[in-house]
């Protein structure tokens, strides 16, 4: 469990500093930190999935995992709950939950997060726990200053997960084979890929029009344009034509 403990106060070590230093920020730099968050978040994703992707034993499984996990979440409206749970104790708490959300997603999903237990109770190895908590310490410091220190509740959850996988551990040694974690690496990575095109506001873009040609009033090919271009061209084509030099004997 010292690792686990160490990870849990890293957490809130730097929620509090990051907290701190979110005040004297201004909100054009928040955003900055905003911005970078998201896109260090989808990279942790690719890298996780593309790391463990080409050692998956069962290429159905995960894929299978994250379509029963998305009608069980739709069904019970958790997204919903959450965000309502957390905007009363949050003045922006759809952005609040966004953060928190990612952040008990990097925390908690993460496969040092999953292994790091798992090898301190079997191998007596601190290791994956130790530099899970490093991590953690600089990931928390910048949600806490996008945040503020509610991204502490994090570590509330990171230490009952951990906790749940110590008390398990034992019973789910025979189970939890490499390809059984490979899967949830997997899985782990496309849950924070997700979440980091959520903090980056991605919107869908509608490929639709483009496929049935150009609007009528676009900015580019309008008529006037349209018939400007068509005239270079032609005055272009009509010149004549550049007479090539012969090398000199």
């Amino acid at each position: 469990m010292l690792g686990t403990i160490v990870n849990t106060c890293c957490i809130l070590l730097g929620s509090a500093i990051g907290s701190i230093a979110k005040r004297g920020l201004k909100p054009k730099y928040q955003e900055a930190i905003f911005t970078a968050l998201g896109i260090t978040t989808v990279g942790m994703g690719l890298n996780a999935v593309a790391q463990n992707m080409p050692h998956s034993s069962y290429p159905v499984l995960f894929i299978v995992s994250m379509a029963i996990g998305a009608i069980v979440g739709t069904a019970l409206d958790l997204e919903t709950r959450f965000k309502k749970a957390v905007s009363k104790h949050s003045k922006d708490g759809n952005e609040f939950a966004k953060g928190l959300s990612t952040a008990i997603m990097l925390f908690c999903v993460g496969t040092l997060s999953i292994l790091g237990p798992v090898n301190s109770v079997l191998y007596g190895d601190e290791t994956y726990l130790l530099t899970n908590a490093t991590l953690d310490l600089v990931s928390s410091m910048v949600f806490g200053a996008t945040f503020g220190f509610g991204i502490a509740i994090a570590a509330v959850v990171l230490f009952c997960w951990q906790s749940a996988i110590y008390l398990l551990a034992g019973a789910l040694a025979p189970l939890m084979g490499d390809g059984m974690m490979t899967e949830i690496a997997i899985i782990g990575g496309l849950l924070i890929l997700a979440s980091g095109i959520n903090l980056l506001k991605l919107k869908e873009i509608s490929t639709m029009p483009y496929k049935w040609g150009p609007p009528r009033r676009s900015n580019y090919l309008s008529n006037q344009s349209y018939n400007r271009d068509k005239e270079q061209i032609v005055n272009h084509a009509r010149r004549p034509p550049i007479p090539l030099l012969r090398p000199q004997d």
